[in-house]
């Protein structure tokens, strides 16, 4: 049997070997504590249930959702945008539902790029971007993303050679796997930077609540207001607590969410109404279920930074995010998968090395706060034993 050369992109990764390992710990009997998937572990609260619940005895739900239907959806995404940024978009021209964010990520690469065209990712950064390009036939070129830059890309050092073929860049603030942040400034920078060399500006905006500052980060369309060459993509997966429900939308130029929706229209209808009246009960509401998933995952930071100090690991406080990204003892500097691997053997601790999300991740291990704040500091103190091994 014969398959298409785009699967050998996606082929085993380092993420595939953790998984593999998980399940050898497991099957020995030794307690794995998960701290490898950015999967939330809270629930969705209950007013977002009940509307979903609701919505299951209304035969009007059963069918297939079209576009058409998904109109009270768009017009309260529209109004959360003028609610949240003060941007008021066109709900029929510039909103468009998902699948989840990810959906969008993936198939908008398909009507952006022909084969060979370059995109700009971050590097580290989510790999599902990077599929999403292989997919479409495309060439990734990373923008490195380094400490001494506060994990921000350096416009001025991609390759002339790269723009010319470049087709667009992907961003993600705050950023996952480093927990960075990035300024209104950066965003303008950035916006500039693609009028001038023709690039379509992807925005993904997943962590846009988890910050634990009082900030609250800027929309890439604050910094692109007439659209001119922006999307953004939302997802109610970690506000929420929404990930497995898939809903997202995405925002932007005009041009840009039509051609997406010629990609979706041949690939998928839209999900199950009912699950689009808790996703408009949930844009609806006031602020006191993110907040309490806000103060959840700050305590949790909080626990965990103190725990891994107590037991000589000292890491770097983010401001924003569900992550730790923490630099490895310098045994492991130049292996992330092997202090994962290695880690999660001796102790049962699952960790994302770092190199999972790119060349210049190495050296990095990624963790995700999606325990309680007593079994962070089992897994704490475990990975001290195990650092202290001889």
């Amino acid at each position: 049997m014969q398959f298409a050369d785009r699967l050998q992109s996606l082929q085993s990764n380092v993420f595939a070997d953790m998984d593999s390992a998980k399940s050898q710990v497991k099957a020995s009997g030794m307690n794995v504590i998960d701290m490898s998937l950015g999967s939330s572990d809270l629930p969705t609260d209950a007013f977002i249930l009940e509307a979903i619940a609701k919505s299951l005895n209304d035969p009007h739900t059963h069918g297939y959702s079209l576009f058409g239907s998904t109109l009270e959806f768009r017009e309260v995404v529209a109004a959360w945008m003028q609610q949240r940024f003060a941007i008021k978009v066109d709900p029929e021209t510039e909103v468009l539902p998902l699948i989840g964010s990810q959906e969008g990520t993936a198939h908008l690469p398909l009507a952006l790029l022909n084969p060979n065209d370059f995109a700009l990712l971050q590097d580290p950064g989510y790999p599902s971007h990077y599929g999403g390009i292989h997919l479409a036939g495309g060439q990734v070129y990373g923008m490195p993303l380094l400490e001494k830059n506060n994990f921000l890309p350096v416009f001025a050092d991609i390759p002339t050679a790269v723009l010319a073929q470049a087709k667009m860049m992907v961003l993600s603030y705050p950023h996952n796997p480093t927990t960075a942040t990035a300024s209104l400034e950066f965003f303008e920078s950035a916006v500039s930077f693609c009028q001038q060399h023709h690039l379509t500006l992807v925005h993904d905006f997943p962590y846009l609540d988890l910050v634990f500052d009082g900030s609250m980060p800027p929309s890439v369309l604050q910094a692109d207001r007439d659209r001119s060459v922006s999307i953004e993509f939302f997802t109610m997966s970690k506000s929420y607590n929404m990930g497995g429900f898939r809903v997202g939308f995405a925002i932007g130029n005009r041009d840009l969410i039509k051609a997406l929706r010629q990609i979706k229209a041949v690939v998928d209808f839209n999900q199950y109404q009912g699950i689009m009246r808790g996703a408009i009960k949930a844009l609806s509401g006031d602020r006191v279920s993110i907040d309490r998933v806000v103060a959840t995952f700050r305590e949790r930071r909080d626990v965990m930074i103190e725990s891994l100090k107590a037991n000589g690991w000292e890491i770097p406080n983010p401001t924003a995010t569900m992550y730790l990204w923490a630099k490895l003892p310098d045994r492991y500097a130049h292996d992330s998968v092997k202090f994962c691997l290695d880690l999660i053997k001796a102790t049962g601790i699952a960790l994302a090395p770092g190199s999972g999300f790119g060349k210049h991740g190495e050296g990095y291990v990624r963790f995700a706060l999606v325990h309680p704040p007593e079994v962070l500091r089992e897994a704490a103190t475990k990975i001290g034993a195990f650092l202290n091994l001889p």
